[in-house]
């Protein structure tokens, strides 16, 4: 039952994170997984990523933000995700070459450096 609860838990967060900044699996999911219940990095990122086969909750928000009166340029989405699709292959292959534990530590310096830069601008 603990388990089922903190997994709710990293999944409501990132679904918060997601509708305030665009963001979840990266900043919450992952690190949730890898902290809370204790899955190598490879195994975190996998399991994010395959929480993000049923991508309901993005379009959800994204039909809210619209209703909102916000513009959303399709255009820009389209071709961000014709980029993710082929990012995550190469990433894949990266990730799934790589020891865990300079994954993890990899991944943390893109978390620093990306709060230092939204930080200063």
């Amino acid at each position: 039952m603990t388990t089922i609860l903190l997994l709710l838990a990293i999944g409501l967060g990132a679904g918060v994170l997601s509708g305030m900044f665009g963001i979840g699996g990266g900043i919450l999911i992952v690190p949730g997984l890898v902290i809370l219940m204790k899955l190598t990095q490879q195994q975190a990122s996998a399991t994010s990523l395959a929480a993000l086969v049923i991508p309901i909750y993005a379009a959800l928000g994204a039909y809210r933000f619209h209703q909102s009166g916000v513009e959303i340029d399709f255009k820009h989405a389209v071709l961000l995700a014709v980029g993710m699709a082929g990012g995550v292959l190469i990433g894949q292959l990266i990730a799934t070459s790589v020891d865990g534990a300079i994954l993890r530590r990899a991944f943390a310096v893109l978390l620093v450096f990306t709060a230092y830069k939204m930080w200063n601008g």
